[in-house]
């Protein structure tokens, strides 16, 4: 039991704070059960911990080139992901405009855009060696092109949604072009395009995990695939729960963007 600031006690939130501690705990103990009964090749949460301690507690250490601290590997792909979700922000925003506005673009590039939509990024990713010859140009590619559809559905959704009525003050005002887009256009479709952005940059840290293991380039999906060659379960455990970490902080802070954006 707490205090609150206005001296009335409080409770700890119980469903925000021990139920999810709850579930984890009953996730831990299955583990402990499955690596002691029917799964002896996979360690247990007390042995992962020790063999992960010192990727751990020293995050940014660099102890060789394969040897670093987990943190200084989340870094690496973060740096990557960076790169790739600025490309399909800055690719996808305008082409969502062009579909939302012109029905002839509509027209011309939606289908088109919906048979590469699903496509995975493990088929994109050769293409992009094909295309550039060299890993790091090619992982850039694979991820912008996988995070950039949510972006440019999720902005032509917005701008399709803008009422007629906005658009017949632009031209009741005699407004120009570019002072419809950043007075009407783009404010009215601002809360769809950050959804868009929200996806996109869930989907670029996933890519990361793929194509960092298929191209070798280091970060964490590199090291998990260097730890599953080198039969260290344990650093595999160590790099699923830190993407899944990374990826949830992303998501809340996005998330939290959003929501001010909103109420803005």
């Amino acid at each position: 039991m707490t205090t609150s600031a206005t001296g009335k006690p409080r409770s700890i939130p119980f469903s925000s704070l021990l139920l999810p501690l709850f579930g984890i705990g009953m996730v831990v103990a299955l583990w402990a059960i499955s690596s002691a009964t029917w799964s002896t090749n996979l360690p247990s949460p007390a042995k992962t911990w020790q063999v992960s301690k010192p990727f751990i507690m020293a995050p940014f250490e660099k102890r060789g080139e394969l040897d670093q601290g987990i943190a200084r590997f989340a870094w690496y792909s973060l740096w990557l992901v960076a790169q790739g979700y600025a490309l399909a922000i800055l690719v996808g925003t305008p082409i969502g405009f062009l579909l939302g506005r012109s029905k002839l673009f509509a027209k011309s590039f939606d289908p088109l855009i919906q048979i590469l939509r699903p496509v995975s990024p493990l088929a994109w990713l050769p293409l992009g060696l094909v295309l550039f010859q060299k890993s790091q140009p090619a992982a850039l590619f694979t991820i912008a092109i996988c995070a950039m559809w949510p972006t440019v559905l999720n902005t032509a959704m917005g701008v399709r949604a803008i009422p007629q009525d906005y658009l017949n003050v632009a031209r009741v005002l005699q407004l120009s072009p570019s002072k419809t887009f950043f007075k009407i256009l783009l404010p009215a479709a601002l809360p769809s395009m950050f959804t868009g952005y929200r996806l996109s940059l869930g989907i670029a840290w996933l890519v990361i995990v793929a194509v960092e293991m298929l191209t070798g380039s280091p970060g964490i999906g590199g090291f998990l695939w260097q730890e599953y060659n080198s039969l260290i379960y344990e650093h595999i455990i160590l790099c699923i729960v830190t993407i899944g970490v990374v990826g949830f902080a992303l998501d809340r802070m996005m998330s939290l963007v959003e929501r001010r954006l909103r109420a803005a």
